[in-house]
């Protein structure tokens, strides 16, 4: 009777393409990984593989063979995860990606509140561009995200969690409009000052555009920076204006470099998602921290420390 190894053996000879490649993968004797395909062969009764000088071709039987096998190697190693999986205890590493303004606001507390809640979970947060954030949850680099949207990705699951509103900043003493500074302000009245924003295709950059756009407003985008710190620090020296969500200003406004002010006619908001890879199999690790990491995101919004609209709120 076949048995997991023998399919293992089997898979590993399709995949080498000779059985000397695959006994020195196997670290077992090459007469020794023979002897275990005569014997499905024998057992099956037909011929699994074609050997010539130039290595081992699968014939039809082996490739029908080599489909179940993966299967039910697949299968048995989803099942080994699955009951490890229901200990009581929750351990594992979880790796996150964070746009740089959210990480701003959510790093911190959450990591707090994962040693407190989740001692034996290993968090580590990477900040980046929301583009390549997205690259990362497709390929499984990492294993949750926050996202500003969904295009190109319906296939992930996402959860919507707030709607974050853009505002307009400006250093104290440069204020450019005739209005008091930090007074609400049109998109209109932003035509001729001089922003700096994030390149194309960045988020940020492709909302403020959109609105403009329906508003019939053109912007004047002086320069293009994609580091955010960047476009801060030459915001704070009065060199440009930018639009931004508040979260990532906020070291900026409490140390009195930047000075905020709320957009209106039209009010622009972003919706922010937390999502990850279905095709992944989650953790319970990573399921407990996706479940701390709403709790402590509504939490800071219903604060004020992140400043914008929870969606399905009832709290």
């Amino acid at each position: 009777m076949m048995d997991i190894r023998q399919l293992r053996y089997f898979m590993a000879i399709a995949e080498a393409r000779s059985l000397s490649a695959a006994a020195q993968r196997l670290r077992i004797a090459q007469p020794s990984l023979s002897q275990h395909l005569l014997n499905m062969e024998r057992e099956l009764d037909v011929r699994l593989v074609e050997r010539s000088s130039r290595g081992s071709v699968l014939t039809p039987e082996g490739e029908v063979l080599l489909r179940h096998a993966s299967e039910i190697c697949s299968r048995l190693e989803r099942c080994v995860f699955e009951m490890r999986e229901l200990s009581t205890h929750i351990r594992g590493h979880v790796r996150f990606g964070m746009p740089s303004s959210v990480s701003m606001v959510m790093s911190v507390p959450l990591a707090e509140t994962i040693r407190v809640e989740l001692p034996d979970v290993r968090l580590r947060v990477s900040e980046a561009m929301s583009g390549f954030i997205k690259t990362w949850i497709d390929d499984e680099t990492v294993d949750i995200g926050f996202l500003y949207d969904l295009n190109g990705v319906d296939h992930f699951s996402a959860t919507h969690v707030l709607d974050e509103r853009l505002y307009f900043f400006s250093a104290p003493d440069a204020w450019p409009l005739k209005t008091a500074p930090g007074t609400p302000v049109r998109l209109r009245d932003l035509e001729r000052i001089e922003l700096v924003l994030p390149g194309e295709p960045h988020g940020l950059r492709s909302v403020v555009e959109d609105a403009a756009a329906e508003s019939g407003v053109s912007l004047c985008i002086m320069t293009e920076l994609d580091a955010m710190t960047q476009i801060k620090e030459l915001v704070a020296r009065g060199s440009g204006y930018s639009i931004f969500a508040p979260a990532a200003c906020q070291d900026f406004v409490e140390a009195g470099r930047l000075l905020k002010a709320p957009i209106v006619r039209p009010v622009i908001a972003r919706p922010v998602y937390l999502v990850r890879n279905p095709a992944r199999i989650q953790t319970r690790a990573c399921a407990s921290v996706e479940a701390l990491t709403l709790d402590v995101a509504r939490e800071m919004v219903r604060r004020d420390i992140w400043e914008g609209e929870l969606v399905g709120d009832t709290g």
